[in-house]
């Protein structure tokens, strides 16, 4: 996965089909099992492009959008986690009576969490990457933050290289969105409640700066039996080294 796919200024990708919340890269098999991706903060749901084209046809991937980066960047960028979850969750009828798995890397995973909690019936699989257990979060940052520290914690958790970050059209396009969503991930706090009627999937890296390998570890805590970990070489974005590994392990489990 490119390192350019992880900012919310990136160029779209042609042969994106869907409007609003989601987005199709690529087509599905008619029994294909669905898989909803959540993004990280800062991400924009092209993240999720390389993972559609290596698991088509035989998962449906669908790529959460949300507000405030490419087609939708003229909306606000929501800053409340909850409120974020809420309005995802009111727009799933239109995707259909199918039941989907969710994947969520980073903040994407909190995000998918809040939306499984108030789903009737809840998604088949939790696939959380990348992040604390619910439980184990807390405010990480203080804000508001300034250009400069919300650049400084992209380099060092490895979003952007050298060259994207002395690119100031690219920053001012990015900046807002990544200031959004910090917050709403950093005010985020876990409200107790029952666990997932599904099981949880952690994948982790074992160098991660953000996320520590126990913290990551509690989220079986949040789920059914039958989950699993994979704790796997690498930093906050260890997705990008192991992509085949990890189209491997979705297709084991949803298979």
């Amino acid at each position: 996965m490119a390192t350019a796919s992880r900012t919310a200024g990136t160029t779209g990708t042609t042969g994106t089909t869907g409007t609003g919340w989601f987005r199709r890269f690529h087509p599905a098999g008619a029994d294909a099992p669905r898989l909803l991706c959540f993004p990280h903060a800062g991400g924009a749901a092209n993240t999720y492009h390389r993972l559609s084209a290596a698991l088509s046809p035989d998962v449906e991937v669908v790529a959460v959008q949300y507000p405030g980066r490419q087609d939708r960047h003229r909306e606000p960028v929501r800053t409340d986690l909850r409120e974020l979850a809420g309005q995802i969750h009111a727009e799933l009828p239109g995707l259909g009576a199918a039941p989907a798995s969710y994947f969520g890397h980073s903040m994407g995973a909190v995000v998918a969490f809040e939306v499984a909690r108030r789903l009737t019936v809840t998604p088949p699989v939790l696939f959380a990457a990348g992040r604390k257990a619910p439980s184990r979060s807390a405010q990480e940052r203080v804000h508001p933050m300034s250009d400069e520290e919300i650049l400084a914690d992209v380099e060092r958790l490895g979003g952007m290289d050298a060259r994207q970050l002395q690119s100031r059209a690219l920053t001012r396009m990015v900046l807002p969105v990544l200031r959004g969503d910090y917050q709403a991930i950093d005010t985020y706090t876990y409200e107790p409640g029952p666990p997932l009627a599904c099981p949880v999937v952690v994948l982790a890296g074992d160098d991660d700066p953000m996320t520590p390998v126990e913290d990551a570890l509690a989220w079986q805590a949040h789920g059914a039996e039958g989950g699993e970990h994979h704790v796997l070489p690498g930093g906050h974005f260890f997705l990008d080294a192991h992509h085949d590994r990890i189209v491997q392990i979705i297709r084991d489990r949803l298979r």
